[in-house]
């Protein structure tokens, strides 16, 4: 369980779907992702020793399962408030994308690159840049990574390992 302030309302369409989240998202929620206070609750988890201030997102449950072995890793270190990801384009990259820097920041993890990344961090806020994805008021829903793209994600990684 993670504590958040309430940003969007349960609307849902005729055939009970909640509504896309642009649609749902309250004008004090606009207000409270684009200033990043949204994150301000996870402070509590922070201080109960659940979560880190820089480590990769925590995502939801339901998105477990459709992991492949390597998007796992990121479980690999405690989540956080911020993390590589979060610097390196936040909602508007593809998950993809986001897996592979979780990754990578497992596999290079530092208290210099935590530092690196909180203060990015603090840089991103003020600029409000990638809060969201195209079309999207946060990102699409994860529904899993192609086997094919998978395996091309696989060897993109391993390029930037190696580089």
């Amino acid at each position: 369980m993670m504590y958040k302030f309430r940003s969007m309302r349960d609307a849902l369409d005729q055939s009970g779907k909640p509504l896309p989240d642009d649609r749902r998202l309250t004008r004090l929620g606009v207000f409270l992702r684009k200033t990043s206070l949204d994150e301000l609750p996870e402070l509590l988890h922070v201080v109960r020793g659940e979560m880190s201030l820089v480590g990769p997102r925590p995502l939801r449950m339901e998105y477990l399962a459709r992991y492949s072995p390597e998007q796992a890793r990121r479980h690999e270190v405690r989540p956080g408030i911020t993390g590589w990801a979060q610097v390196n384009g936040r909602n508007a990259i593809s998950w993809e994308s986001k897996f592979q820097l979780d990754v990578w920041y497992v596999d290079h993890w530092s208290l210099g690159l935590d530092l690196k990344i909180a203060l990015l961090t603090l840089w991103q806020v003020i600029r409000r840049k990638d809060i969201s994805a195209a079309a999207h008021a946060t990102m699409p829903e994860f529904m899993g990574t192609p086997a094919g793209q998978r395996d091309a994600a696989a060897v993109e990684q391993n390029n930037v390992s190696e580089s």
